[in-house]
């Protein structure tokens, strides 16, 4: 017997690792080609995502101290991905949004990461992505609810 009680589960785990390690690498590869991190990456698509956020709100999601967020942005703004700009309520906060730049790399990334994963599916049917879309669907919900609690 392997490290978990059913062999079943170990090896799901141990496939979605993988895949998601592929995924990531080849991303890290198209990454580069925008001359960006992978953290920028990751900081851009939750900016894009909120539309504005706080570098508090970034720090706490992304599990990072604010001065490491602090001068991610610095970064990412200098190369005219994200900007600042003051709380219309109160001019004490600062927000970052995205700009124009850092959303065509987001899509381009993007594009091709689903590049990537509709090369390694060539060879599966309709059906049978229908169904592995379903199943992740049932995983990925049953993540959500486990972090939630």
């Amino acid at each position: 017997m392997g490290l978990y009680n059913d062999s079943q589960v170990e090896q799901l785990e141990f496939l979605l690792r993988k895949v998601c390690f592929n995924i990531r690498k080849r991303g890290r590869v198209i990454l580069e080609d925008y001359d960006i991190t992978p953290a920028q990456f990751d900081a851009l698509q939750l900016i894009i995502k909120n539309k504005e956020i706080t570098i508090s709100e970034i720090s706490s999601y992304l599990e990072q101290a604010p001065s490491t967020i602090t001068d991610l942005i610095d970064r990412m703004e200098k190369n005219q991905l994200v900007k600042r700009i003051k709380d219309q309520k109160d001019r004490r906060i600062v927000r970052v949004i995205p700009l124009e730049k850092g959303n065509k790399i987001l899509d381009n990334v993007l594009i091709e990461r689903c590049k990537f994963i509709d090369n390694s599916l060539k060879e599966v049917c309709s059906e049978d992505k229908e169904n592995f879309e379903k199943y992740l669907n049932i995983l990925f919900n049953a993540s959500m609810e486990e972090e939630k609690q």
